[in-house]
């Protein structure tokens, strides 16, 4: 006996390793996929912010761990510097490269396992190479910058509050880590994962017996890792500058988009006699142009004193309301209209400039001469070729999303709704936030786009798995296929993904001789795997049932017309008894 218990053990024990070297397999090589950018530019990608975040890590390090304290660190998110601090030592890039591909692939992973538990390694594969190819995953992946966080937090969200159940506690201990790093490594991320503890915590008081149903502890938990996030960059800044600080020394994003739209700079114009703004000496200068404001070597920004910056940052809240005060309408107008270009303006394209080539003297002297080799050096990266691509991927996306709302919303899980509920409001919100509050630009929604296709091929999947695991019917008196005896067999009569499975015997019993009957009897055996699973009813209205339901009645009333007249009349005796080692008894007649 206790050489069986010992087979069996070291059976599991092997079967469990095969199955965690199929998933690491299936995680590197969706990491791989996701690569292919940098490996095709030759170097990885770049952005001028790049430079900023590679130099600012060391500066912060020295003042922490070794207490060499600077005058300036910069503007960046200082966490973001100091996670990627030892995977470069500004040596090499390549490492970082990889440990954003690496963390994106877990992150989907665990998403794909979550709603398609069956046969994930073959839908995660599926689903990584379409993402790599047709969306722009792949180069934010490869571009040393934060932006590729922003989307990986809302898919961690979604599994910290949607799909806890599905991750075991180191797995959620990774997640809780990937979301504390990603909303720390950006305002922007801050400023939405806020927004969507706030949102999930108002679906949880509508639809508190709904989808949202025992997930208040879980939006609690995460609303705790927002705000741990938060009071990091508070005490990192509080230790750096003196003060805490959410953003640190960051220029006037909402002043200058204020006068690019044309309210802030009409009020600067007549009100200038009355106020005291620091934009009032320079009046004549201002343009509609934001970029130019902030960044242009004559802009009102960079040839501003320091007295004068601290002074526009301080009003900026003030001149803000004030414009919004005095031409409302105008500002709401603007506004609505920048946030629909962001949301439209979703190109892919990371073009090389002479500052960046400058600046790798100073900051990264080792990889200026391989910098200079890559594709994006000289710009002949196809970026006009993978835009369109992407753009009808978008659109071809948004179309399947709306038909399997439409059509097949009844048959959605809980997970698959959190989900929806966790993507569409962040792509909805990433416009608002970086067209309204900052400038327009392509890379700010290019970088979660992606998301929508993901959605998309989601539903699809989840919809194919559906088909794919559907009970097989047939008519007349004939016996269950041959496939749907070995699918069945496999099943064991519990919930799987919120719905009730039937078994196979009382499947033919409802498909021979109670088929006049069937939909009350599918109904009354959904009732009772709902008090036993405690799952969400099975709908009995299954496509093959409704064509075929008028041949069963009919073959039905011609074999036993006196079965089909009688009803019922103890739930007990037409329902099987539950086992997951063997298929239950046939129904009383």
């Amino acid at each position: 006996m206790s050489l069986a218990l010992a087979t069996q053990r070291d059976a599991a024990r092997r079967a469990a390793n095969r199955t965690s070297l199929a998933r690491a397999a299936a995680i590197l090589l969706g990491a791989l996929l996701m690569m292919w950018p940098a490996i095709f530019n030759r170097y990885p990608l770049l952005y001028p912010d790049s430079i900023t975040y590679l130099e600012n890590g060391s500066l912060v390090a020295r003042a922490l761990f070794l207490h060499q304290l600077s005058d300036y660190y910069g503007m960046r998110s200082f966490i973001y510097s100091l996670g990627i601090l030892p995977f470069h030592w500004n040596v090499t890039l390549w490492p970082i490269v990889a440990l954003q591909a690496v963390l994106t692939a877990y992150v989907i992973w665990l998403v794909v396992q979550s709603i398609l538990p069956q046969r994930t390694v073959s839908w995660y594969l599926a689903l990584a190479a379409l993402l790599s190819l047709l969306t722009s995953v792949s180069w934010f992946v490869s571009l040393i910058m934060p932006d590729i966080l922003g989307p990986v937090l809302y898919l961690c969200i979604y599994l910290l509050v949607f799909a806890r159940d599905t991750l075991s506690p180191p797995e959620r201990f990774a997640v809780a880590i990937i979301a504390w790093w990603a909303v720390a490594s950006h305002a922007t991320h801050l400023m939405l994962a806020a927004g969507i503890c706030v949102l999930l915590a108002a679906f949880w008081v509508v639809f508190r017996r709904g989808f949202m149903s025992g997930r208040l502890r879980a939006v609690g938990g995460l609303a705790a890792i927002v705000m741990l996030a938060a009071a990091s960059q508070f005490a990192l800044h509080a230790y750096l500058y003196g003060e805490p600080s959410l953003n640190g020394e960051r220029p006037p994003f909402l002043t200058a988009r204020l006068i690019a739209d044309g309210p802030g700079r009409w009020y600067l114009e007549q009100h200038c006699s009355e106020t005291k703004f620091a934009g009032c000496g320079r009046v004549r200068e201002l343009r509609d142009d934001a970029d130019q404001f902030l960044w242009g070597a004559d802009g009102v920004w960079k040839t501003s004193s320091v007295e004068t910056q601290d002074q526009m940052l301080h009003e900026e809240i003030p001149f803000a309301l004030a414009t919004l005060r005095t031409y409302p309408r105008a500002q709401l107008s603007k506004s609505a209209a920048n946030f629909w270009l962001q949301l439209n303006s979703f190109e892919i394209g990371f073009d090389a400039n002479d500052w960046m080539v400058q600046q790798f003297v100073h900051v990264f002297p080792h990889g200026k001469a391989r910098f200079l080799q890559s594709r994006q050096a000289i710009n002949d990266l196809p970026f006009d070729f993978l835009s369109m691509v992407q753009n009808w991927t978008v659109v071809a996306s948004l179309v399947l999303i709306v038909i399997f709302g439409a059509l097949q919303w009844r048959r959605w899980s809980s997970r698959l709704v959190g989900l929806a509920v966790v993507i569409i409001p962040a792509v909805l919100a990433n416009a608002f936030v970086t067209g309204v509050l900052s400038t327009v630009e392509d890379r700010y929604q290019s970088r979660v786009v992606w998301l929508v296709p993901f959605l998309a091929a989601t539903l699809i999947f989840a919809w194919l798995a559906h088909l794919q695991t559907e009970p097989l019917f047939t008519t007349g008196n004939e016996e269950v296929t041959q496939k749907t005896e070995s699918r069945s067999s496999r099943r064991a009569p519990v919930a799987s993904h919120g719905r009730a499975v039937l078994t196979d015997s009382y499947l033919t019993a409802c498909r021979t001789r109670r088929a006049p009957h069937w939909r009350k009897l599918c109904l009354k055996w959904s009732t009772f795997q709902t008090l036993r699973s405690n799952a969400k009813p099975a709908r009995c209205e299954s496509r093959t049932f409704l064509a075929n339901r008028n041949r069963w009645s009919s073959a039905s009333t011609a074999q036993s017309p006196s079965t089909t007249k009688s009803r019922p009349t103890k739930l007990r005796n037409h329902m099987p008894r539950p086992s997951t080692t063997s298929s239950p008894e046939r129904p009383v007649e």
